[in-house]
């Protein structure tokens, strides 16, 4: 399922693509289909089964119009009787013979249904027509009837053969008293008798020709078993054999070497029933990855349009007993995509890229992480995916946004979608996945032209921003971001851009988070957002409500991961100028922005006087004592680490210690509000959990310097 998602959702566009290499066939000896062992036995059943009623025809024509039109009067009783008793079992056995077959071939057809269905599923408004009552009692159930057949044909080629024998061996025909007028009876009785032997033998051959490859030999077995078909394939090579058989019988004795497994697999899965799809899916699976029929199935798949927008439609299917049959069809479809010009006939079809892509929305975390590692493994495909993150400029800038989107567009939003949701995966496929991808040399530079032009599409640059988010979780990838050209200075103008509408504003916070994941850890990421002069307009934005969140752990990156003495006078000026607005929306707010607002606020002390220090707290109107309370009932409000705000605890123990060294005097004003035991509280409950700045899943990354305890005991010993 998860080769289709990055072979079609991004082949559908690859009209004009110049990455997108030229079909290629491999050039190989071409393999016996194991089905045409099938269709040769039906082949010579229909054969014997045509010469026995072509002679059983001419019998009952010579014997209604030559003897008991011609001769009636002059046939002895025996003989009379003999023929009328002929005729008529022959006659059963003709009949018993045609309904025979059409009766195992609905009960094949409900065996498989059974086999496909293995649940009770009750059938209260139709019959099954293998369970259809005839008369009553047990025999007159349509299952059973073909077995009753089958024993009369048996009996009445027996009763014919005996019959026949017996008249030819004894010729006494009305006692060899012929008449001259008599002497053509004697030959059209010996004909007549010949021939009903002849029908009822060859029939027997026929029976035992079919015992024999079906029971003894078990072709249908050993078909299956070349085929690659297992278990779920014996009640579909079955029925396979059947409408060989009936299409040699009801035709030309050609007909049925014109069929195979591909053909008879996509006449199922055009059907309306959901047994015969499913079935229908699961053959065309198996050849189309298997090495010796892949080639020939898909050729013959690529040219049907009718079958390919009945795989596309099946994607969409969400009943949990259709799993299998979305699993199959969405495995051929990622073979069909490998071909350019299978995949411009997917793009064709309506709705095709929307249900291509949902094979990747799932409730089970689980079967996301299957499916994103098989895109990672399967050879080509990311850099297939990352090529079609690419839109030039010129469709960036196009002023018609009205629906609907361009294909061209359209597959670039289809892309990135995928794109977001690989590197998204949690765990250790996560971690090798966003690694292959920023290894691509044309990820971020995709990316970066987004970004730089995509004003007019703000749902672009926003997912482009989102990609950078979890890009940014490896180190490495970090530092290959900022060192792009134009990547930061792209996301940092889409973040302060004020003129973007508030219903937009998304996009805002996507960038802003993009930005602060690069400065996480990176100092040459820092040094280059310094260098973008966007100080103070971080600054700014720490008093907008949209934005505010991300521009407060920007500055804090800015900080913690610069040294003070590679910031100016200027540079000083402008941080300390946010401290009053840090310490408000410490002791106002909640949750995670007074998180991030704690978490900056000890690097801007680390730059101001005493002077200062007194002059920020006087400009927040907020005392020391305030702002030590309000630490305090951090400590008691989060007496365990909540995964929303895992850092809070962190934070607050280091501006805590931060306003110690800052002002001795504040050291007994901690410890008049009890912070020993808010100390003692967070030792006893201190996980992992807080060690770590950033976390994808429930993994941690980008481990702090020092741990929580290491904070404790570093505060404990100012306390003391």
């Amino acid at each position: 399922m998860a080769d289709l998602a990055a072979d079609v959702v991004l082949q559908v566009g690859s009209s004009g693509r110049t990455s997108v290499q030229a079909d290629e066939t491999p050039a190989t000896e071409p393999v016996p289909a194991p089905e045409k062992k099938l269709t040769l036995f039906a082949l010579r059943l229909a054969i014997l089964e045509k010469i026995a009623s072509s002679l059983g025809s001419l019998g009952f024509v010579w014997a209604t119009v030559v003897l008991l039109g011609g001769f009636a009067g002059s046939l002895a009783t025996t003989d009379f009787w003999f023929v009328t008793v002929i005729l008529v079992v022959e006659g059963a056995r003709i009949f018993c013979r045609s309904h025979e077959l059409e009766l195992q071939h609905y009960s094949k057809q409900e065996t498989r249904r059974n086999e496909m269905n293995p649940g009770p599923i009750a059938r209260t408004r139709t019959w099954k027509s293998s369970d259809v009552p005839m008369m009553s009692g047990w025999v007159f159930k349509s299952r059973n009837v073909s077995r009753v057949f089958s024993w009369l044909q048996i009996g009445s080629a027996l009763a014919s053969i005996f019959i026949s024998m017996f008249k030819l061996i004894k010729q006494d025909y009305g006692g060899n008293d012929l008449k001259p007028n008599r002497t053509n009876l004697h030959s059209a009785l010996t004909l007549f008798y010949s021939l009903a032997l002849a029908e009822s033998l060859l029939f027997l051959v026929e029976k035992a020709y079919w015992e024999w490859m079906i029971r003894v030999f078990k072709i249908l077995e050993k078909v299956n078993k070349e085929c690659g078909l297992e278990s779920f394939g014996m009640v579909s090579v079955r029925r396979f054999f059947y409408d060989a058989y009936s299409k040699c019988l009801n035709g030309s004795i050609f007909d049925g070497l014109k069929m195979d497994m591909v053909i008879f697999a996509m006449e199922l899965l055009v059907s309306n029933s959901p047994e015969e799809q499913l079935i229908g899916t699961r053959i065309l699976c198996t050849f189309s990855t298997h090495n010796d029929y892949s080639v020939d199935t898909l050729q013959k798949i690529g040219m049907n349009l009718a079958i390919i927008e009945r795989l596309v439609e099946m994607l969409n299917w969400r009943n949990k007993n259709q799993e299998d049959a979305r699993m199959a069809s969405a495995e051929i479809l990622s073979r069909l995509a490998s071909k350019t010009q299978n995949a411009l006939r997917v793009a064709g079809i309506s709705g095709a890229i929307e249900s291509i892509s949902s094979l990747l929305e799932s409730t089970r975390g689980s079967e996301i992480m299957i499916n994103c590692g098989k895109i990672g493994k399967t050879k080509g495909l990311l850099s297939k995916i990352i090529d079609f993150t690419y839109a030039e400029r010129r469709l960036l800038e196009d002023s018609s946004v009205a629906a609907p989107e361009p294909c061209d567009i359209l597959a670039v939003k289809r892309s990135l979608k995928l794109l977001k949701k690989l590197v998204s995966t949690t765990g250790a496929t996560g971690k090798n996945l966003r690694k292959d991808i920023s290894g691509i040399v044309f990820t971020v530079s995709n990316i970066r032209e987004t970004l730089r032009h995509g004003n007019r599409r703000p749902d672009l640059q926003k997912l482009g921003a989102e990609i950078l988010i979890f890009l940014a979780f490896d180190e490495g990838a970090t530092e290959k971001i900022g060192g792009t050209g134009g990547v930061l200075k792209g996301l940092l103008f889409i973040f302060l851009n004020n003129e973007i509408p508030e219903n937009e504003s998304g996009v805002r916070v996507s960038a802003g988070e993009s930005i602060a994941m690069l400065a996480q850890g990176s100092k040459s990421n820092c040094q280059r957002i310094l260098r973008s002069d966007v100080l103070q307009k971080l600054v700014e934005a720490l008093n907008n409500p949209l934005i505010q969140l991300n521009a407060a752990r920007i500055l804090r990156n800015l900080c913690a991961y610069t040294a003070s003495g590679q910031f100016n006078k200027q540079m000083q000026e402008v941080i300390k100028s946010a401290g009053a607005t840090v310490l408000k929306a410490i002791k106002s707010e909640e949750s995670k922005l007074q998180e991030v607002m704690v978490g900056l606020a000890p690097h801007i002390l680390k730059l101001m006087s005493t002077e200062e220090l007194r002059g920020m707290f006087e400009k927040a109107e907020v005392r020391e004592e305030e702002l030590a309370k309000a630490l305090i009932s951090i400590f008691k409000r989060y007496e365990q680490p909540v995964p929303k705000v895992p850092r809070i605890r962190r934070f607050a123990i280091e501006l805590t210690i931060e306003m110690m060294k800052a002002n001795a005097e504040t050291v007994k004003t901690f410890e008049n509000l009890g912070m020993k035991n808010g100390l003692e509280t967070v030792l006893e409950t201190a996980t992992e959990l807080e060690n770590f700045d950033i976390f994808s899943g429930t993994v941690g990354l980008a481990r702090h310097g020092s741990t929580i305890n290491e904070l404790i005991e570093e505060a404990n010993k100012l306390l003391s």
